[in-house]
């Protein structure tokens, strides 16, 4: 079922008064770091399903972005991947030499990007000043000009160049990186 996007469509910082304190910090720094992003309000996107609407809208694919940890819970992944890709976790596990991927807990989300369900996105490790995440990319989103991410809150979509992602905002916030083909 596709969700219901709301008229707010803006191409600059919106009025970020009735906004959580975490998404306004996003704007404040793309526009901080140069960046211009397009982006839609809509209602809360749960999953890549939901987020039918806003690609129409925005002209963008929307990211999926897993949030995975390892068996023992010490080491932490956010995977970038085309929303239409189906997530084997042998798959990857097998790539990263790793016994066992699973799912992270919410609250591991939270405490390393401060973000919840639905709303993990790249955009999460402006959060992550510890480098305790690691960034995994599937190497088919370097083919798009342009990535669809939530600003740290899933009401909320963001049209982002991909270039601007890997060359000024992963170098703002140190993260490097790992490329993997799903």
């Amino acid at each position: 079922m596709s969700i219901t996007v709301h008229t707010t469509h803006f191409n600059a910082r919106p009025d970020c008064g009735d906004r959580l304190e975490k998404e306004a910090h996003v704007y404040e720094l793309l526009d901080r770091l140069g960046i211009s992003y397009e982006g839609v309000d809509h209602d809360t996107a749960n999953t890549i399903e939901d987020c039918e609407a806003v690609e129409q809208e925005l002209g963008v694919k929307i990211c999926k972005n897993l949030f995975l940890r390892n068996r023992q819970k010490t080491t932490f992944y956010l995977l970038l991947m085309p929303g239409d890709k189906k997530f084997v976790t042998k798959d990857l596990s097998g790539q990263l030499g790793i016994s066992r991927l699973s799912f992270a807990e919410p609250e591991f989300m939270e405490q390393y990007l401060n973000l919840t369900p639905g709303s993990a996105s790249v955009l999460g490790l402006m959060n992550d000043p510890g480098l305790d995440v690691t960034l995994l990319i599937d190497e088919d989103l370097l083919t798009d000009e342009y990535i669809g991410c939530h600003p740290c809150i899933n009401s909320s979509t963001l049209k982002i160049r991909t270039k601007d992602i890997l060359d000024v905002f992963l170098k703002h916030t140190g993260h490097h990186p790992t490329f993997v083909r799903l």
